[in-house]
């Protein structure tokens, strides 16, 4: 049984989600044990000015430091619970001692699990815009495809302005269905992956007009309970 530590807090309610279905799923595999788990929740705002100034190393820093409080808690493996600080997950998995486990990564081979030929992408602009996500689908035959630009600007919007505030409201999810649809005929997506952690408390769907919506919070919790248990 290994201890997984975890950096919180970008944003709360997705972090409460992550420690949630660990929970469970891991009881469900270890006959009602509960989850070793140490979690680290950090400054969402801090990190946001930095990426919004292009700042990149300071983030960078920030979370190494984060993670250098993980290791010396004792645990043995750790993870971001967010798509979007992973646009400086290389950099800080060649500066930390732990081993890391990416979302990126847990999310791809998922795809491949599943035999996709063409997914899309939704999450943040820096997400959506940044290499982190082309650089692990390329490697692989599997089309990644984000939204257009007037789209990913509704999505951004709506992720810092309601999202990380835990506001829901149904014709945002209405919203973000029409563009899944509309990147289904124009694209030919046979899956979204919903690449930020708030957006499937958002839209709470497995499955929309044939399209598969791949929630990387529960296929990372997936890969870290498997981790856990090795």
């Amino acid at each position: 049984m290994k201890t997984l530590g975890l950096i919180g807090g970008t944003g709360p309610e997705s972090t409460i989600d992550y420690y949630r279905l660990l929970t469970s799923q891991y009881r469900a595999k270890a006959d009602g044990a509960s989850p070793p788990v140490i979690i680290n929740s950090v400054d969402l705002q801090r990190m946001i000015a930095w990426m919004g100034a292009n700042q990149l190393d300071k983030v960078t820093d920030y979370l190494v430091e984060q993670f250098g409080k993980l290791e010396k808690a004792g645990v043995d493996f750790a993870a971001l619970t967010a798509n979007t600080p992973h646009i400086v997950f290389d950099e800080i998995k060649s500066r930390v001692n732990l081993p890391l486990i990416s979302i990126v990564e847990a999310a791809c081979e998922r795809a491949q699990k599943l035999d996709f030929k063409s997914v899309g992408l939704f999450g943040t602009r820096y997400t959506m815009q940044a290499p982190f996500y082309p650089e692990v689908f390329s490697r692989t035959d599997i089309k990644l495809v984000t939204p257009n630009e007037e789209e990913q600007e509704y999505i951004h919007a709506k992720y810092f302005g309601e999202l990380l505030k835990d506001t829901f409201l149904p014709e945002t999810r209405a919203k973000f269905l029409n563009i899944a649809d509309e990147m289904k005929a124009r694209d030919t997506v046979e899956a979204i992956i919903l690449g930020g952690t708030e957006i499937p408390l958002l839209l709470r769907t497995e499955e929309h007009n044939g399209i598969q919506l791949l929630d990387t919070t529960r296929i990372h919790v997936d890969r870290l309970i498997e981790e856990m248990l090795s």
